[in-house]
């Protein structure tokens, strides 16, 4: 079926094509993670919830990233459809491992904080626009936000914006304030990441 206002020319992608970009795509998020579990930093969202969580309890990020993320499903269904819901379901379970799996075959003699975010934040924000172009997610409260968004309760950006805050307060509860800062550095190479390549009509295929 093609989309109104699609190109019919534009082919979908291929099921083979889906499944190495999200291998690819949670890969790179993956390691962008390790490298900031490594220099203790955090994150945006669901991420930096569960970053600080793991700094807090002891308990490892996979598994708390995985159970954080089980509530957003039905929003992320109700949003944007099973196959979406199906594929983001598949993405965080695959980051979840591979952060445990990671550092059993990486290591680091020495990791600079500062190299950690710039190249942490590149990662994750490669790592999600490469889902993005296949139609898939990492969770967590963006799925809530479209949601809320959808109903006409808050906008979008603002519940993000919000819940990102609410991180940022915690984390200096958590961590020392140069942590906090390379964090925020490393949430706006992400966010430029995603804001200077992922552009509406920039990218048509479809899955």
């Amino acid at each position: 079926m093609t989309l109104p206002g699609a190109d019919p020319a534009v082919q979908r992608h291929r099921l083979y094509e889906d499944v190495l970009a999200i291998l690819t795509g949670t890969a790179f998020a993956a390691l962008g993670l390790v490298m900031y579990t490594h220099a203790h930093l955090t994150a945006g969202s669901a991420a930096g919830l569960a970053l600080l969580l793991q700094y807090m309890t002891g308990y490892g990020f996979g598994t708390i990233f995985f159970v954080i993320n089980l509530p957003f499903y039905a929003f992320g269904v109700a949003r944007m459809g099973w196959a979406f819901a199906a594929r983001t379901f598949a993405a965080v379970v695959l980051v979840s491992v591979m952060s445990r799996a990671f550092p059993m075959w990486i290591s680091f003699e020495f990791l600079d904080p500062l190299f950690a975010a710039l190249l942490g934040g590149a990662l994750q924000g490669m790592g999600l626009l490469v889902l993005a172009r296949h139609r898939t997610g990492l969770g967590g409260f963006t799925i809530l936000a479209l949601f809320l968004q959808d109903r006409n309760i808050i906008r979008a950006g603002y519940f993000q914006l919000g819940v990102d805050l609410i991180i940022l307060a915690v984390a200096f509860t958590v961590l020392t304030g140069p942590q906090v800062v390379l964090s925020v550095i490393g949430a706006v190479v992400f966010n430029m990441i995603l804001a200077i390549n992922h552009r509406p009509g920039r990218y048509v295929a479809m899955s």
